[in-house]
Parts: C-alpha cells; structure tokens; sequence
C-alpha cells in the first residue's frame, strides 16, 4: 500500500508558501529501523537500544542529563505527509482529526517520545522507547522531571482517542 496515498475519509488542505519557524537541528537520531514500515507504532522500553548522536557544538547539553532515567526527545519526522488535517489511522474511513492523533502525519512533524535512558555519553545518549525511522533529525531532549516541570493534571470522565 502507498503511504502517502489519501484514505477514504480523510482531508488533506494545501500546504502555505511560507514557513514562520527557524528550527535547528542539534543532531541525529540512530534506530535500526531502515523505513516507516519498520517502525513500531509507538516506542518501548523493552524496544532496542537506539544512539541518539548530538552535533557540535550542542554536546555540552548533555551534562546532568546523566542524573535522569528517562528522557523526553522531541524530533523532526522528515518522511511525513504534512497535508492532512484529518486521518484515517484504522483505514475505516471514519476521519479524527491531525491534533487528536498522535500520528507523525501533520502539518509540523515534530514527534516526542518518552525513553528510558540506558548511558549518556560525551557526544551522545543511548536510549530505549523510540518509533523513528534512522537519521531523523533530532529538535530537543528535556529530563522527564525536574523541579521545574511538576506533573500534568489529570482530566477526570476523559477517555484519550
């Protein structure tokens, strides 16, 4: 099946001429995962090790964050279709919207994964729990917790699509 091809039900809208963002990438994400087919569809701690490769001259970030068993790692899905606003993830024609997925189908591919930190090393961090393709270009890494980032609330009777 092409992936890039429409499912029934789903709504794709043109892309704008301009983009308002100037990212940088801080390094590059290594998973044994060759194409989007390989991929899990969400990350596991029991997944493989992964090296999470950081250029220079970003490496000094990386200090403290050994003090940490898990990692957020915020990426950039370079692969996806960045024209649905609707999606069709079980192919039943019945369309959820991009923003209540969490699908790397969107108009900003930016992914996040939850991981278990296995070692942090001078220029880079191995891990456990991701879902991307090899090379992904790599946005950020936040410590799971921190003094500064208590966690989220929890919203009673709501049931996560």
């Amino acid at each position: 099946m092409d992936q890039d091809a429409t499912r029934a039900g789903e709504l794709e809208v043109p892309l704008p001429e301009r983009a308002d963002a100037r990212l940088v990438f801080i390094g590059r994400i290594r998973t044994p995962f060759a194409t989007r087919d390989d991929c899990p569809r969400q990350g596991s701690p029991e997944g493989p090790v992964c090296r999470i490769e950081i250029e220079e001259p970003w490496r000094p970030g990386l200090v403290g964050l050994e003090h940490y068993e898990r990692a957020e790692v915020l990426y950039w899905m370079h692969m996806a279709r960045r024209d649905l606003v609707q999606q069709s993830p079980k192919c039943d024609g019945r369309a959820t919207g991009v923003f209540a997925l969490r699908s790397p189908l969107r108009p900003n591919p930016i992914a996040t994964a939850l991981v278990e930190i296995v070692s942090v090393e001078p220029d880079a961090i191995l891990v456990r729990g991701l879902d991307c393709i090899d090379g992904t270009p790599l946005l950020d890494i936040k410590p799971d917790r921190c003094a500064y980032s208590p966690p989220a609330a929890v919203r009673p009777g709501k049931v996560a699509v």
